[in-house]
């Protein structure tokens, strides 16, 4: 495959199987992260729980197959947005290809399109690719402490990263 051989575009809950397809194996199977479907209801109804808030769902495919997702939790009263299910497929994933860079790059302009400046994201240490990731593309790391009440935060992350798209 060569790079720009994938195309991203919005999901809506016709994608919910092919999301969950792609994002539990590479959580729980290649990462050993302890998390369910259960405890990711939104990935149940993605048009609720992203396009609802103002947010959206994106996914990068390739040859029609599903092999990256990013997804964005939208606050417009606060002007802020959270960042969720970045997800990239193993075979799939480094800098030739960039994938994860077109989903970020693709998020972030929605963001700066609807007047979202302040973006967070948690993760969890173990994830150390994806924190270099996100330092790389100018997040930088904040306590738990630091982050905004209306912040969607899931019990498995321990690392949190926030950006000001003004600053950038």
């Amino acid at each position: 495959m060569m790079q720009n051989d994938f195309k991203i575009e919005r999901l809506d809950n016709h994608f919910c199987e092919a999301i969950i397809g792609l994002i539990l194996p590479i959580q729980q199977i290649e990462f050993k992260v302890n998390i369910d479907l259960a405890g990711q209801p939104d990935l149940l109804d993605i048009e609720k729980h992203y396009d609802g808030s103002g947010g959206a769902f994106w996914g990068a495919k390739c040859n029609g197959e599903l092999v990256g997702t990013i997804a964005l939790i939208a606050a417009p009263a606060h002007h802020s947005g959270t960042i969720r299910k970045m997800f990239v497929k193993k075979e799939f994933r480094g800098r030739a290809l960039g994938i994860a860079q077109a989903l970020l790059k693709t998020l972030l302009t929605y963001c700066e399109d609807n007047n979202l400046n302040d973006i967070y994201l948690g993760t969890k240490d173990i994830l150390q690719a994806a924190c270099r990731f996100y330092e790389r593309n100018g997040f930088k790391q904040i306590a738990m402490d630091q982050l905004p009440v209306q912040f969607p935060r899931m019990a498995v992350d321990n690392v949190f990263y926030s950006v000001n798209l003004k600053s950038v």
